[in-house]
């Protein structure tokens, strides 16, 4: 039998004893919890840690507390307190390239994820997986790791409960599921809702889908300890907060009353100055220029709905961060936090998708992606489209909260998420593994970037990352171990690539060549005096524009990246 085959023999074919309808289920709290007897299982599996991999959606670079922002987000600072932020991550500036990136180890053209959920006929593009790479799960079980999902899937356009599953998760090394196929959605009434393989139709009437992701989580990792606490297990958790629609609880839309009144060109000087202070900036990195096509806040016609555009994405925050504190108090509970290896990072930039023309509503109410019903369940029109007159957070709304606060998110970078500059391709990254570093409270600068998770992931484990699988040859690993980050030691690479629909980059400390769009000249930046992208030297020094383009071009050759029409 093929590794595969051994796991699924083992655990993923077995019927689940606790198999799920939403509606049994309650939050979960450690009170509620049978108690483990016995030795921890970090000393039962002989010191392999477990992994818990938590992304963000849409996220900005200096949102959460340890960065600089002003969401509370008591439990991400604590892990970063008591772990590492590193300052200098990338990812691939779209939800599922980005994704696909992550769970392979590879570029997303490798993996056959380059653009979005669209076949385009060419290896690169045919926004499914492709059997030339596998997942971080698969990788992984066959060092004994159980493996578990939560959340955003996104990386096939197989989305149909009666179509092909191949590349769903249960089918792509995970033994439990829980979590929406599809790219986007209501977080009050989610479509493509799954419990493994399984339509969830039925849900209780105060559903939450950031809730139901963290209750699953801590659901898996509870059943694990029950059943399965001789072996480690890796947990990928991807929450759909805060993508839009701007939907939150209304008390937790109350908690962020206020916090934003003072505007956005204000908040994005304290943010910078904050990040400054804490280290997170060198102080000879500007703060980039506040977009052009974003008012002054003194001048913004509706301050009232633009505060509570941004109170609702600060309630989404909130409340992925509460639920990751479920998930860390579980492991606690269970005795294996400190032999478990926490990363947290976010998937791309903050978003600058104002959804207020016919394309964005026929795509969100009507497109092949099952985002959102045109009614509500009980018979109410979905309103569609940042409309000052209508306020954002409830169940028949669907807004955004558009480019002047997602500017505010990437602070001090520019652009948003798509782009290869900072502000689409920086992501904010927490490492937590006590018993793996001694390291407390720290920061990290090396340059790393999304394909680096899997090398960490197999490096950690012990996994052996194979050559075939299922009868494929499987590409070769792309990134690097963060192993010797952890230690502060320098990790050995010459560059990191970076393309999505024609905006392009290649990152060569001390340099970044970067280009908007197709037609976009390339613009050069020196990173180490200039971060945050404000002072363009394409000029002064030609042949180091070439000689980085021509990097890039026969990068992107190798990759499968090939001209957008």
């Amino acid at each position: 039998m093929s590794p595969k085959e051994t796991h699924q023999a083992a655990y993923g074919r077995r019927e689940f004893v606790r198999r799920l309808s939403y509606g049994s289920l309650s939050i979960l709290g450690a009170s509620s919890l049978t108690s483990l007897a016995g030795c921890s299982s970090a000393r039962r599996h002989a010191g392999r840690p477990n992994i818990v991999l938590i992304l963000a959606d849409d996220l900005g670079y200096s949102d959460i507390g340890c960065f600089g922002g002003e969401i509370r987000t008591p439990n991400l600072d604590r892990l970063a307190g008591n772990g590492l932020c590193f300052t200098h991550f990338h990812n691939v500036a779209r939800c599922c390239p980005s994704r696909a990136s992550l769970l392979t180890g590879l570029y997303p053209h490798q993996a056959g994820v380059g653009a979005m959920m669209n076949d385009r006929g060419l290896p690169g593009y045919r926004g499914d997986l492709n059997r030339s790479c596998v997942t971080i799960a698969e990788a992984l079980m066959g060092a004994g790791y159980r493996t578990y999902a939560c959340g955003k899937w996104h990386v096939t356009r197989f989305i149909e409960p009666d179509g092909p599953k191949h590349n769903w998760p249960c089918q792509r090394g995970f033994d439990r599921y829980f979590g929406t196929i599809t790219g986007a959605g209501s977080f009050f009434e989610p479509m493509t809702l799954t419990l493994d393989n399984d339509p969830v139709d039925a849900l209780p009437g105060d559903y939450y889908h950031t809730d139901g992701i963290s209750e699953h989580a801590v659901r898996f990792i509870r059943d694990h300890g029950e059943d399965d606490a001789e072996e480690p297990f890796f947990l990928y958790t991807a929450f759909t907060a805060p993508h839009w629609p701007l939907h939150a609880r209304a008390a937790d839309i109350e908690r962020s009353r206020g916090r934003f009144d003072a505007g956005w060109d204000r908040l994005r000087q304290e943010r910078y100055e904050r990040m400054v202070s804490m280290g997170i900036l060198d102080p000879r990195w500007r703060l980039s220029f506040r977009d052009s096509r974003v008012p002054p806040w003194d001048e913004e016609e509706h301050k009232a709905w633009q505060l509570r555009r941004m109170e609702v994405y600060a309630a989404q925050v909130e409340a992925m961060d509460r639920g990751i504190g479920r998930i860390v108090s579980e492991l606690d509970r269970q005795s294996i936090l400190d032999n478990t290896l926490i990363l947290f990072l976010s998937d791309n930039g903050g978003c600058h998708e104002e959804l207020n023309t016919p394309g964005w509503y026929d795509y969100i109410l009507r497109g092949k992606d099952r985002i959102c019903r045109e009614f509500t369940l009980d018979g109410k029109p979905i309103t569609v489209g940042n409309l000052p007159e209508i306020m954002p957070g409830p169940y028949d709304t669907y807004q955004s909260y558009g480019r002047p606060w997602a500017n505010l998110s990437n602070t001090p970078f520019r652009l948003y998420k798509t782009f290869a500059h900072a502000g689409g391709v920086a992501t904010p990254l927490i490492a937590h593994w006590p018993t793996g570093f001694p390291a407390r409270g720290e920061l990290r600068n090396q340059p790393c970037h999304l394909i680096d998770l899997m090398s960490t992931c197999v490096d950690v484990s012990g996994a052996a990352y194979p050559r075939t699988f299922d009868g494929h040859d499987i590409t070769p690993m792309e990134g690097r171990s963060l192993v010797p980050a952890f230690a502060d030691r320098p990790m050995e690479r010459e560059a990191i690539y970076f393309e999505h629909i024609r905006n392009r980059a290649v990152l060569a400390p001390p340099w970044k060549l970067v280009a908007r769009g197709g037609e976009g000249l390339w613009e050069l930046y020196d990173m180490e005096e200039d971060r945050t992208e404000t002072q363009n030297l394409s000029v002064q020094y030609p042949n180091q524009v070439e000689r980085l383009a021509s990097m890039w071009r026969q990068w992107a050759e190798r990759v499968n990246v090939q001209p957008w029409e």
